[in-house]
């Protein structure tokens, strides 16, 4: 397949960017500076994007088969200023003006609903969480409107605490729901779970939890 992947320099969208090229998929990796990409290999091409102009991001997702996007707020105040529902609505804009259909974006999990006869401490520590991130999941609520708004056979990955850790493989995917006790899930199996919901049509315009 044909990928373009966004936030290709972060720990989600490196191993999206990884996991493709070894799967043998032609991906394009936009970046702000190419020169801090490290990744290399057969198939792939790195482009410079200017996330802010939609016009800009048009060749990146022209005739690709999906688009990945693991963007993400770095700092609370940019999560407060909504900028990963602002900068997805570009990615939005420039998919409609090409035709390109397939979109899948990183979300969290506190997003979706909450898991039914969850724990005490399962539910005591989601709320502590939701609290003090509370404008980055308002970040991304934003971000899942404007995919909802739009017109895209797109996908909310919604992991839950992330954590580093080799692929496994071996975690659970709950279309619409949150599973009971979702506790955490590695960044690289959030990779793998993304471009394996790509060809996944129960999968299309809902938020889909990950977690172990």
């Amino acid at each position: 397949m044909k990928l373009t992947v966004f936030g290709a320099t972060g720990r989600i969208g490196s191993e999206v960017v990884r996991q493709a090229l070894t799967a043998g998929h032609q991906v394009t990796a936009v970046v702000r500076d190419p020169a801090r990409f490290t990744a290399t290999g057969p198939g792939l091409e790195v482009v410079r994007g200017d996330l802010a102009s939609p016009d800009s991001l048009r060749p990146a997702v022209a005739g690709r088969d999906a688009v990945l996007s693991g963007l993400g707020a770095n700092k609370r105040a940019d999560a407060a200023a909504g900028i990963t529902a602002r900068l997805t609505g570009s990615i939005v804009k420039a998919m409609d003006a090409e035709g390109t259909r397939r979109l899948l974006v990183v979300s969290a999990g506190p997003v979706g609903p909450e898991a039914p006869d969850d724990p005490f401490l399962d539910r005591l520590t989601l709320t502590i969480v939701t609290r003090v991130l509370k404008d980055v999941y308002e970040d991304l609520r934003r971000t899942e409107a404007v995919l909802a708004d739009s017109a895209l056979d797109w996908t909310a990955v919604r992991p839950v605490r992330l954590v580093n850790k080799p692929r496994t493989g071996t975690y659970r995917t709950a279309v619409g729901a949150t599973p009971r006790s979702a506790r955490t899930i590695g960044r690289a199996d959030v990779a793998d779970a993304m471009l394996g919901m790509i060809d996944n049509q129960a999968t299309v315009k809902q938020g889909v939890c990950v977690a172990y």
